[in-house]
């Protein structure tokens, strides 16, 4: 919609957003200083992305005294918040600042209403909804923003009760400006001092220069520099103390969390480069479903490049920090990035550094390893499936779920466990541990006392194909091991006498039709009745994870294994003994294995149906 010049529009939030916004204004009320900390960000953000563009386009160049400035105005109770960014449009204000009901919002919200109030201000860091913390300390907000390049301005208006207007606006120069009118119980945020306080604890290692407006005892103002503003990078190890750290990881990750290791060191040889990175202790809320790419920010001299740069592995994306090197051109191209052999070199380099790390943590097998792994392993297990050169260091340290215990273990500690004549690492992948655990398919191999490893991540269906083996130990999927359970005594009761299956394989086959591939006796079962697997093709488990990613697959009958020794085989044997029809139980029957298998059943109306009648036989029996 456009609108005529002054003439303002008026946008709706979503339910949703209103109801998000209700909740951050009130339940995150005793931590309102974080706002200042998102809004500075926010600016620094695009007077980077600014600086950038301006390498490529020189119309875009920033002025010299480029920076961010903080204006309180206490008489007209506001806060103005200026900076020399790239700016926004008005589509980008109307999407940036007025949509917020994307994935995982509705999850923050049940989130925020729940957490003790310790743990709240994390959840701003979390899920990305920092400029809204505006709404904690003001009763409306504007923001007016000329795009870099562009004559326009519009002005974003809203009390974030509902509803927000767009109003064409004048700046002179690109940037943006926002103005929050204050809250009654705002006045301390209009004060110099807490302003400057909060800008030393949030704000301090900020490389643009924030400025403060002061109103000194005459009555003039002046404005003062308001943080240090060094690359923090830069500094000796023995001059930087671990809140420093803490409070500049927390700045570059947006994050709220202390990290849990983090490595500082100065490379020199061929390629010289300095390297702060941090290791999360806290994983952000909707962390799967950000973009694949790292996010380590590259810096030449200490200006900053871009955050494109990919200087870690993808399976690495969770890390945060800064890179800085002198052997870069200040003026360097995405296109050059992706072609140097400077930014390959520091890509080995940092990655190397990066994995060391966390192999050395990994060696400590504490709770902090643990939860680590709990909280990026999903991410880090990729590497097993795309990159060729770590792939066996990744495995030597990974954790993984198995039928020994609730503990997680390492395939060193599974091989040392392994029975005697086990030559194969075996493992199940599935949705939910939960469901893994209860599997079917895990009987037989529990009755001889071999360890499965519980595989319930996306990534678990892949990987392992592509890792094949480890230390000499091949690994392969239960679902593919049927022939090697007979290798191995059983520690269940064999003296059972196992039904006929001469003419009930026949019959089930007859019965089922080609909606099976084959019907055979098994012995991976012990408890269950039956069982569905596959072969020759992707596993059951891994069409699953196919089909829920839109990827469309050939009609492949499963193979149903029945159990000779389980009840209700050996009555089913008698009755075809006995000439007798099993053709409706036949069908029942391959439902209850797909049931099990976690399969959705063709036509759940007539397993129902079906179900019903043989129950109300039985009763009437």
């Amino acid at each position: 919609m456009n609108a005529t010049q002054g003439q303002a529009e008026k946008h709706e939030f979503s339910a949703e957003v209103g109801r998000l916004l209700d909740l951050v204004v009130h339940a995150l009320y005793s931590d309102r200083e974080i706002f200042l900390r998102e809004l500075v960000a926010n600016a620094a953000d695009a007077t980077d992305k600014r600086r950038f563009e301006a390498l490529t386009d020189s119309a875009l160049a920033l002025p010299e005294n480029a920076g961010i400035r903080i204006t309180p105005e206490k008489d007209r109770k506001e806060l103005v918040i200026s900076d020399d960014g790239v700016g926004m449009t008005h589509d980008e204000l109307a999407q940036n600042l007025g949509t917020i009901a994307r994935s995982g919002t509705r999850a923050f919200g049940e989130k925020l209403s729940s957490a003790k109030a310790e743990d709240r201000p994390s959840l701003i860091g979390q899920f990305g909804v920092g400029f809204y913390a505006a709404f904690m300390v003001a009763d409306s907000v504007d923001v007016t923003s000329r795009k870099a390049g562009s004559d326009e301005a519009w002005t974003w208006s809203s009390d974030g009760k509902g509803s927000f207007t767009l109003t064409p606006s004048t700046r002179s120069a690109p940037g943006t400006d926002i103005v929050l009118h204050m809250k009654d119980d705002a006045d301390e945020f209009l004060d110099s001092w807490r302003l400057r306080s909060i800008i030393r604890k949030w704000a301090d290692h900020i490389s643009w220069p924030i400025t403060l407006r002061e109103t000194k005892e005459d009555g003039t103002t002046e404005d003062k520099a308001a943080n240090e503003g060094t690359a923090l990078w830069r500094k000796p190890k023995s001059e930087i103390t671990p809140e420093q750290y803490t409070e500049f990881y927390r700045h570059i990750a947006r994050a709220f969390d202390e990290p849990y290791a983090t490595m500082h060191w100065h490379a020199e040889g061929t390629t010289e480069f300095t390297a702060l990175l941090f290791l999360p202790s806290a994983r952000p809320f909707d962390f799967m479903e950000q973009s694949r790419e790292s996010r380590i920010h590259l810096h030449v001299r200490r200006m900053f490049i871009t955050d494109e740069a990919d200087l870690l592995p993808s399976w690495m994306r969770f890390v945060q920090g800064v890179v800085d090197t002198e052997d870069l051109p200040l003026n360097v191209s995405r296109e050059m990035l992706q072609a140097t052999p400077v930014l390959a070199r520091i890509r080995k380099a940092v990655t190397k550094r990066v994995l060391t790390e966390i192999k050395n943590r990994a060696k400590t097998a504490d709770d902090a390893f643990t939860a680590f792994w709990e909280n990026f392993g999903a991410v880090i297990k990729e590497g097993l499936w795309e990159d060729s050169e770590h792939r066996q260091e990744i495995a030597g340290f990974a954790r993984f779920h198995t039928t020994q215990s609730d503990d997680l273990t390492t395939l060193d500690d599974y091989i040392a466990r392994m029975k005697d004549g086990q030559e194969v690492i075996y493992f199940l992948t599935g949705d939910n541990l939960d469901a893994l655990k209860a599997s079917a398919q895990l009987e037989g191999f529990r009755a001889r006392g071999l360890e499965v490893l519980l595989l319930s991540d996306p990534v678990d269906g892949f990987w392992p194909e592509r890792l094949h083996s480890y230390n000499d130990k091949i690994l392969r999927s239960v679902v593919y091991s049927h022939g090697d359970l007979e290798k191995f005594q059983t520690d269940t009761d064999e003296t059972i006498e196992p039904a006929d299956l001469e003419k009930l394989v026949p019959a089930l086959k007859e019965a089922l039709g080609d909606t099976v591939k084959d019907v055979r006796g098994t012995v991976r079962l012990t408890d269950s009745a039956v069982v569905i697997t596959s072969e020759g093709g992707p596993d059951l488990a891994m069409q699953r994870l196919m089909r829920r990613s839109g990827q469309s697959l050939p009609e492949a009958p499963p193979i149903l294994e029945i159990n000779p020794r389980h009840p209700l085989i050996k009555a089913l044997s008698e009755r075809v003994s006995k000439g007798e029809s099993i053709k409706d139980l036949a069908r029942v029957l391959l439902d209850l294995a797909r049931v099990q298998e976690g399969e959705p059943l063709p036509d759940p109306t007539g397993f129902a149906r079906l179900l019903a009648g043989l129950l109300a036989g039985s009763a009437a029996a």
